[in-house]
């Protein structure tokens, strides 16, 4: 049995121009999941990030802990375009209050999820298929015994995981909400089939240090 960890990137710059970087906080989140990683003697045998640099930023900080310096790059782990969904591509007009913009997220979500408002940009559909690929590549790269380390975003982590749990992207907005920043949700592929282990866990992360952003 083989299993893959789907690591949610650590805290970006939401008030910043460019929000694809890890603030300070984000980068001591993703190195004290390598540490926590150390301390267990864990070490992960195959290691890809999304080609955002929040990606590749947390798996540095988390995979140095482990002396671990190797890890594929693929897209497909990429997040959905919050910002251009919800209209905040400019750092001056995105709300400082988190419940507000995450009202604002979830709306613009219903109606990408339902078909509608991609303006343009990468449809709902495209990118349930895309994330999925990803998996399935993870899992042709995980055998027995072995372990993956995917750094990511917490849109694919919803997605996975409800296609997991209901078969289908229902469960997508709900999970979305609640994913931590730095958190690992594991999932073990064995010969029945690919399931959820765990969801969402960021013990690793001081109480007074974890986000959502």
């Amino acid at each position: 049995m083989g299993a893959i960890h789907l690591i949610r990137h650590g805290q970006a710059s939401w008030g910043a121009d460019d929000y694809d970087l890890l603030s300070e906080l984000g980068t001591k989140q993703g190195t004290w999941l390598g540490q926590s990683w150390e301390a267990s003697g864990f070490r992960p045998d195959w290691s890809v990030s999304g080609s955002m640099r929040r990606h590749t930023q947390t798996a540095v900080a988390a995979l140095d802990a482990v002396d671990g310096d190797q890890y594929d790059i693929d897209p497909r782990w990429n997040e959905y375009d919050h910002l251009a969904l919800t209209g905040h591509l400019e750092a001056a007009g995105r709300p400082a209050d988190a419940r507000e913009f995450q009202s604002q997220l979830d709306a613009a979500l219903e109606g990408w999820v339902g078909g509608s408002g991609s303006d343009g940009h990468e449809t709902f559909a495209d990118f349930g298929a895309r994330v999925i690929g990803g998996l399935e590549d993870a899992v042709a790269h995980t055998g027995s015994g072995q372990s993956a380390a995917v750094f990511t975003s917490g849109g694919p982590i919803a997605l996975v995981t409800s296609h997991l749990l209901a078969g289908d992207a229902s469960l997508f907005i709900t999970l979305n909400r609640v994913i931590v920043n730095a958190s690992v949700t594991t999932v073990i592929v064995g010969r029945g089939g690919t399931r959820l282990l765990s969801f969402n866990e960021h013990t690793h992360v001081p109480r007074d240090s974890q986000t959502f952003r």
